[in-house]
């Protein structure tokens, strides 16, 4: 067969412009000059501080508290914020944070946690710029160790769990006499197992991985999981075991294992990381998550009764001026809300109300929403914290109509060796 009846394998092209703010993500990062240090020892005495129970998980009960962080810390962000003026603003929210109650506590708690936008287009680069693992099934959290206990608390903030562990200053047989010796891990709790997957780190032992990329992070974790005897069975003084995740190179080889290969955890699709991001919080296109019916009991969202409804589903929140708004920053724009009818439905600013997508559906032109056919259902759970991203809406979108399939990964890895041997040949031949 002559080189010219070979076929290249069929590349998706890109419906968003998911791929430049990766870009721009990226080149953000590597200008942005920030005191994690401090915004990881805040986080933890948020975390540790609050006075929760789990009677809690009663919504009619919630009324969260973010308690004071130490004056002491409070006294060192007012001697750096003058050197780092692009975290001016996360000192302010953590301090603003010891007032919030209810809606705004969960807000403010799931915006600590990095949330990876869903894949809408293949990354450049996908084979050696990324990292691919099975995501599993449960409930996110963050789990942070201090002063000889350890505690885990769900992404609105309620807490989870609060048990011994063999993390750093976990437990009363292991405390430190140093107080910096805390520990926060980003995991998903698997019931059936009653297993910690971590799946990323943002402090260990007082030391602040907010800034460490992702290759190395990953690198750390397994390491030091595996010294302190954290993914050693349940003991008397390690309630629940830890476990840290396979992790493979994005290469051929790597993503069908992660997609087929066999794990001991229910899998809730695939999640890949960009190697050189940061722990950023909020939304990040630097670490994105993919699924179809393979690695997933569920693809395409379902309603309170689990069951797929017949129209798409997206929860936006309502803005001052009736805009109707991506938990995105900046947000994406969906439509807007007439005064009369957001005071006939008793509306109020940041209320997050749920639209069925009608016949119209959405109309996406170069990579930028330009209408979408909303059809008001009422206001979500109030459970929740915060909106749906664009790209989760546009993923859910394309999941009925035109998915992203497993075969345009592969097809974008082999692009992606067959340029890469391209250029080499060339160069050879130079």
């Amino acid at each position: 067969m002559s080189s010219h009846d070979i076929r290249r394998p069929f590349k998706r092209p890109a419906i968003s412009d998911q791929q430049r703010r990766r870009e721009l993500s990226l080149l953000r990062q590597s200008q942005n000059r920030r005191d994690a240090q401090l915004q990881a020892r805040r986080l933890a005495s948020t975390l540790l501080s609050l006075q929760s129970t789990q009677h809690d998980y009663n919504e009619q009960q919630l009324d969260i508290e973010v308690t004071k962080v130490p004056a002491e810390l409070e006294s060192y962000a007012e001697e750096t914020e003058d050197d780092y003026g692009d975290h001016k603003e996360a000192h302010h929210d953590l301090r603003q944070a010891t007032k919030l109650r209810g809606h705004e506590a969960r807000l403010w708690f799931a915006k600590q946690l990095m949330h990876p936008e869903w894949m809408i287009d293949v990354p450049d680069n996908l084979n050696t710029d990324w990292y691919v693992f099975a995501r599993p099934a449960g409930k996110r959290c963050f789990v942070v160790s201090s002063n000889g206990t350890t505690i885990s608390r769900l992404r609105n903030g309620i807490l989870l769990h609060r048990f011994p562990s063999a993390l750093p200053n976990g437990a009363r047989t292991n405390n430190s006499k140093s107080a910096q010796s805390y520990c926060i891990l980003d995991c998903i709790f698997h019931e059936s197992d009653e297993t910690y997957y971590v799946i990323d780190g943002v402090c260990w032992a007082g030391i602040s991985l907010y800034e460490c990329a992702a290759e190395f992070r990953f690198f750390w974790l397994n390491s030091k999981l595996a010294e302190t005897g954290a993914c050693d069975a349940p003991s008397t003084y390690h309630r629940y075991r830890f476990s840290t995740l396979p992790v493979y190179n994005c290469d051929k080889e790597g993503l069908q294992t992660a997609y087929a290969g066999q794990v001991p955890y229910v899998k809730d699709g695939l999640l890949f990381y960009n190697k050189h991001a940061h722990y950023q919080t909020g939304n990040t296109p630097l670490a994105l998550v993919w699924k179809d019916e393979n690695c997933s009991q569920y693809v395409i969202d379902t309603d309170n009764k689990g069951q797929v409804p017949s129209q798409q589903q997206v929860v936006l929140e309502l803005l001052d001026d009736g805009r109707l708004a991506t938990s995105d920053d900046p947000p994406v724009i969906f439509g807007c809300l007439l005064g009369a009818f957001v005071q006939k439905t008793e509306l109020h600013r940041g209320d997050l109300i749920k639209f069925a997508i009608g016949e119209g559906g959405l109309v996406v032109v170069n990579g930028k929403l330009e209408k979408a056919d909303l059809q008001f259902l009422g206001k979500s759970n109030r459970a929740r914290a915060f909106a749906d991203s664009y790209s989760k809406v546009l993923f859910q979108h394309a999941a009925r109509y035109s998915h992203l399939r497993i075969e345009h990964l592969f097809a974008s890895i082999s692009s992606c060796v067959e340029d890469g041997n391209s250029t080499q040949d060339a160069e050879m031949a130079g």
